[in-house]
């Protein structure tokens, strides 16, 4: 929606032939290097700043580019002491009651994540929300919160934390939600979780995210009056959605079977919080270097299991076999992991997921 506010056009300026030395100037005064990739990157940023002088942009879509870059510039300034810590994401309603059953559930799950080193992110309001936060405590908790009409105030458990951010806007907001998060788990909630679930979801199957494990979590079973008995799920709120996928997405073929593998649903909270860590049991991290698919992994395989791998997973490969390597050439992070790589057809993604499955079941066949 564009900006009310009544403004004036202007003719475009002319671009002076000083602007970019300007620039690097500007880059040099700040602390920063206009002759390396990160300072040509921030020259790029305010390059494109500056375009919109030209552009014929007006007062509202200006505002916004400022707004949502200043709510990512601070997000991630306060995300960053913490960069090395894994994170999960957990979503639900914020309207379950404290002695709710899935607020007991939220709160045992994030616990028990925090006991294992995580840091849980929630979007600090109360209901499940704050019953993340409980679990995790105020130190292992980030608040991303979001500005509504009716709802203007964090828990009481996030409140005042300098780890609590703000924002605007949704899609500033749900960004930091995957962009930071290791694993998302999420807890019977309204549209809310329905669109962060599904984006979840969406982002990991086109390849627009790497895989991270995805847990849906309903109340232990006979905890909730008047649980229907043939459900055998605790509140059966995701047992419910599975059949939904299940019947009406993948039975009329607009989802591929191995998309299930992308989530995992279960009304076992250690079961679910055990999923997530063992997700990253071996595997650690990918990227693509060109056309090559790099999986980081902890400790190396045996060459007859790599083999197994292009073996079971040759549909994921476009051509050649899996390779086990170190740092491809022009990587940097993480010199002192294995590789495992390929040509990747990218797309499969489902079945990538239990590709990583099946390098975490062999790393256990190795330690036992």
């Amino acid at each position: 929606m564009t900006d009310p506010t009544p403004h004036t056009n202007t003719p475009p300026i002319a671009k002076p032939d000083r602007v970019p030395d300007d620039l690097d100037r500007l880059i040099t005064d700040a602390g920063g290097d206009p002759t390396v990739f990160h300072g040509r990157n921030v020259r790029d940023v305010l390059q494109t700043g500056l375009k919109l002088l030209n552009d014929g942009s007006d007062t509202g879509e200006v505002k916004l580019i400022n707004r949502s870059m200043k709510e990512l510039r601070y997000a991630l300034k306060v995300f960053r002491p913490y960069k090395e810590t894994p994170k999960i994401s957990v979503f639900g309603s914020a309207r379950t009651p404290e002695d709710h059953p899935d607020y007991l559930q939220a709160v045992r799950f994030s616990r028990t994540m925090a006991e294992a080193g995580w840091m849980v992110i929630t979007g600090a309001g109360d209901g499940i929300m704050r019953a993340g936060h409980d679990g995790a405590q105020r130190e292992n908790s980030f608040g991303v919160s979001i500005r509504l009409p009716f709802e203007t105030n964090a828990n009481d458990v996030i409140v005042g934390d300098p780890k609590l951010i703000t924002f605007r806007y949704f899609f500033t907001r749900k960004l930091m939600f995957m962009w930071m998060s290791h694993a998302v788990a999420l807890f019977p909630g309204g549209f809310g979780t329905q669109d962060e679930g599904f984006e979840a979801l969406t982002l990991i199957q086109t390849g627009k995210a790497p895989l991270v494990p995805i847990v849906m979590i309903d109340a232990p079973p006979g905890s909730i009056p008047g649980e229907a008995e043939a459900t055998k799920s605790g509140g059966g709120y995701w047992h419910h959605w599975d059949n939904y996928v299940t019947h009406s997405l993948l039975d009329n073929g607009w989802i591929s079977p191995e998309d299930q593998n992308l989530y995992f649903v279960t009304d076992d909270a250690g079961a679910a919080a055990r999923h997530v860590i063992d997700f990253y049991r071996n595997y650690h991290s990918q990227r693509y270097v060109k056309e090559q698919l790099v999986l980081r992994i902890r400790r190396p395989l045996k060459e007859k299991q790599v083999a197994a791998l292009s073996d079971e997973f040759k549909e994921l490969v476009v051509d050649g076999d899996v390779r086990q390597s170190g740092p491809l050439p022009g990587e940097k992070q993480f010199p002192a992991l294995p590789r495992l790589h390929f040509h990747h057809t990218k797309h499969g993604f489902g079945k990538l997921r239990a590709m990583i499955d099946r390098i975490n079941a062999f790393d256990a066949e190795n330690a036992g």
